[in-house]
């Protein structure tokens, strides 16, 4: 008998349009540590092209400072980005930002064993460069279909916001106030001015933010937190 020893066979390189199972998907993309991101949607590979900074470097960074300032408010929430996320069986994507209350507080996603996040987080924002008809048909229905509340897309093409909310099982855009303002019905007090957005006044789109946590209603909500997790004063 042969004392050589057989090496492992190579793990294959995740390439888009590949179909997979969530397993393989995994297995694949930890041999990748180069990668910056890939998603699984629909049991299909999804590998984002590179992209420019004002196409996404910017507006990605600017809604994670926007989401990352209501977590930083709100205690028993939590603010991720570009965090894998396991949904179910055919789709592990990586939105550009989820926000969800903590499994303590009553929110109904949950931290794995390997730290990616597993089941719907409450709200998740994806900036559509050029892959607005997906992010607003394929990546609608998983998300749609596994129970995330609240779905924002904000498309760069046509400068444009949409935010929806799931109400018995499927998406209705979410209709603004008579100011123009958009105000989760998850997250009290998260609000965006969607027209300065779209603009690039970002400091507007600050304000208005602090605006929504400095109302009562987000009050409310931070104290409802509590209440779920046992810790009222």
């Amino acid at each position: 008998m042969s004392n050589v020893e057989l090496s492992s066979p190579p793990i294959p390189l995740l390439v888009d349009g590949d179909r997979m199972t969530p397993d393989e998907f995994e297995r694949r993309y930890l041999a990748m540590p180069d990668l910056k991101k890939a998603e699984l949607i629909e049991g299909v590979v999804r590998m984002p092209s590179p992209v420019s900074l004002s196409s996404r470097g910017i507006p990605h960074t600017v809604l994670c400072h926007w989401a990352a300032a209501y977590w930083l408010a709100t205690p028993g929430t939590q603010a991720a980005t570009d965090t894998t996320l396991r949904l179910d069986t055919n789709n592990t994507p990586q939105p550009d930002v989820a926000l969800f209350i903590l499994p303590s507080h009553g929110g109904q996603a949950r931290v794995s064993a390997v730290d990616y996040l597993e089941d719907a987080p409450e709200l998740v924002v994806e900036v559509a460069a050029s892959s607005a008809s997906f992010d607003l048909n394929t990546k609608l229905r998983g998300y749609q279909r596994n129970g995330v509340r609240e779905y924002i897309v904000w498309r760069m093409e046509r400068q444009q916001v949409d935010w929806f909310v799931l109400r018995d099982g499927k998406y209705d855009r979410l209709a603004p106030t008579p100011t123009g303002l958009l105000c989760s019905e998850t997250f009290p007090g998260l609000w965006l001015d969607s027209i300065a957005l779209s603009r690039g006044d970002f400091v507007r789109v600050m304000m208005v933010l602090q605006q929504g946590i400095q109302d009562l209603t987000h009050a409310a909500f931070v104290a409802e937190l509590q209440r779920r997790a046992g810790t009222t004063p």
